[in-house]
């Protein structure tokens, strides 16, 4: 992504209230949210954010790929948006969704099932 982010439709209120990394992006965290569950994280920009809000379908920055994808669009994976909110920092979203099948990428139901740490006791 360039220094520069691009124009963006985000209303101006809520995007003088974020605070972005250095490369513009804040961590999006999707729960289920009639469970609570957590699903995957991903990058939103303040034009993902804004799609986000009025699509109500989560979109989100491939920093890998520098381009925005709308989850559900190529898997069939579809998270529709029941709310969002900001954490008391504002630098992270927290959007809470309806998630129609798989979440992760790997085809799991969510990105955080597979690698569980052990704890030290």
């Amino acid at each position: 992504m360039s220094s520069t982010p691009p124009p963006s439709s985000l209303d101006p209120e809520i995007a003088a209230r974020l605070k972005r990394s250095a490369d513009g992006l804040l961590p999006a965290i999707a729960q289920q949210y009639d469970t609570g569950e957590v699903l995957m994280l991903g990058w939103m920009d303040d034009e993902a954010l804004h799609r986000t809000l009025t699509t109500g379908r989560c979109t989100y920055w491939s920093r890998s790929r520098q381009e925005y994808w709308v989850k559900g669009d190529t898997s069939g994976h579809f998270q529709y948006v029941k709310s969002v909110a900001l954490d008391c920092d504002a630098d992270t979203v927290l959007v809470k969704v309806d998630q129609v099948g798989a979440a992760c990428h790997t085809g799991a139901r969510t990105c955080f099932d597979a690698d569980v740490l052990p704890l030290s006791q």
